[in-house]
């Protein structure tokens, strides 16, 4: 570290003097990095823009990691070479290794997180009768994901990797519970696209942090003996597993909502 700290921060440079050649790896393993975290940045928000599709968005994120990995191992020689041939650069090369080790170990974690779930992306607490949706579906005409509930075999391996998810049965009459309801999705940031009291359905749209992709929920409260029951359904639009975004989603939108009913 005290090598590192006299070779200069971002210009790299006192050990190896204020005349000495910049290395050559050095700025290449920084340029290499800063162009592809700004390609991981152009995935996402040009996905989110509507500028292409999930897939092209997925491309240019995977190339991104690609490049993140290139940039770190050239950014690592280039700290060998600043620092033991005294060149300047130490500082780019060090700015240059941890952007390209970030782009690798961001989607590494979501896939380590994601190990042992299931390869789904419909998730709910109502196996036996899911909430349908009726308002989303003119959204969802063009997902490759479809509407429709894939019966007895997605259940199944729901119930293998998520076996906490359960309807909430709140002590409270219905009507309140959806005030409620509407107040929770509103709070964390879901586009409501339909709100029927009456039929005790309420359906919304969320985007994912990253990438932004689009998937939909639909809420169920009705009565249940004295109180009532709220069930839930978060749907992707796209990819074939979710990476537990749908029943983290439906967790936090529980607890919230035991929040905002004061229980």
């Amino acid at each position: 570290m005290a090598a590192l700290h006299r070779a200069g921060g971002a210009g790299g440079s006192a050990t190896a003097g204020s005349g000495a050649a910049r290395s050559p790896l050095a700025l290449a393993g920084f340029l290499l990095a800063v162009l592809m975290v700004a390609g991981a940045l152009l995935a996402a928000y040009g996905n989110r823009r509507g500028w292409w599709d999930y897939r092209m968005a997925l491309m240019l994120l995977r190339y991104a990691v690609y490049g993140g990995a290139g940039a770190a191992v050239i950014s690592l020689a280039g700290l060998v070479h600043a620092l033991y041939g005294a060149r300047r650069g130490a500082g780019w090369a060090v700015v240059g290794l941890l952007a390209g080790l970030l782009l690798i170990a961001v989607p590494l974690w979501a896939v380590r997180q994601a190990s042992g779930l299931p390869k789904i992306h419909d998730i709910t607490t109502d196996t036996d009768a899911p909430p349908p949706f009726v308002a989303v579906l003119a959204l969802r005409k063009n997902a490759p994901n479809p509407a429709e509930y894939g019966g007895p075999a997605l259940a199944a391996q729901q119930k293998r990797g998520y076996p906490d998810l359960a309807p909430q049965r709140i002590d409270r009459p219905p009507a309140a519970v959806f005030a409620a309801v509407r107040q929770t999705a509103q709070g964390m940031g879901w586009r409501i696209v339909a709100a029927e009291p009456a039929e005790g359905r309420l359906e919304a749209t969320a985007r994912t942090f990253w990438m932004g992709f689009q998937d939909d929920i639909v809420v169920r409260v009705k009565p249940e003996g004295a109180g009532t029951r709220v069930d839930l359904r978060s749907v992707s639009r796209v990819g074939g597993s979710d990476l537990g975004a749908n029943a983290r989603r439906i967790r936090a939108f529980q607890a919230k909502l035991r929040e905002a009913l004061g229980l």
